[in-house]
């Protein structure tokens, strides 16, 4: 990024010109960069990670202080907060395939959950996913996924959201926009100490 003294003869400069070059301020200073076009994929491996951290970061505030507590350790070991170790530990158990904890370590201890009913729904550019959970006290929230074929091994890499749950009332999970298509999704519920229950069977929307 070059450093620019009296840009465009003037003292200072911001925005971009014939498309091509953007002025601007960093640290202080004067720079101008190639303009750039920001992108901003919306594939199921990115948008499950977005909903992934965005339910981390809602759940963060209901958590027990016990739970909250769980990750001061590992935290302090990093020099950072116990939220962003929360979050760090939990990410990474995504990418393994696996549910997120609210205390660490993950007990995996509880009786999974399951599905009781997936009902999908094609609208004109969206589709509705209507998910009931079998009643539980330690829900920890819902997993949707989606493809353009049948799924047959769920993942994060085809996961497009991450849900609060309460165990007791049904969930609507609204996917848009999206392209006209057939679209396949299925749901799994997972238990606050980590253990991810069986993806409910594959169902379809046809979106137009």
């Amino acid at each position: 990024m070059p450093i620019v003294n009296g840009p465009l003869f003037s003292l200072d400069a911001t925005g971009t010109i014939g498309k091509t070059v953007t002025y601007g301020h960093w640290k202080g200073r004067n720079v101008v960069r190639q303009r750039v076009i920001p992108n901003n994929p919306r594939s199921a491996a990115q948008t499950g990670q977005r909903g992934m951290l965005a339910f981390l970061g809602a759940h963060w505030s209901g958590m027990s202080a016990p739970a909250k507590a769980s990750y001061v350790d590992a935290a302090e070991a990093k020099q950072i907060s116990a939220f962003n170790e929360f979050c760090s530990a939990n990410l990474l158990r995504w990418q393994q395939n696996k549910a997120p904890t609210d205390t660490w370590p993950a007990a995996e201890a509880a009786t999974p959950l399951t599905v009781t009913t997936m009902v999908c729904t094609g609208f004109a550019g969206y589709a509705t996913v209507v998910v009931t959970p079998s009643g539980a006290d330690d829900i920890g929230g819902i997993i949707i996924y989606r493809d353009t074929a049948e799924i047959t091994s769920p993942n994060w890499a085809n996961a497009v959201a991450v849900l609060e749950a309460d165990g007791a009332n049904a969930v609507t999970f609204t996917d848009s926009p999206l392209e006209p298509d057939t679209y396949h999704y299925r749901a799994a519920v997972f238990c606050d100490d980590g253990i991810l229950g069986e993806a409910k069977a594959d169902d379809t929307a046809v979106v137009t």
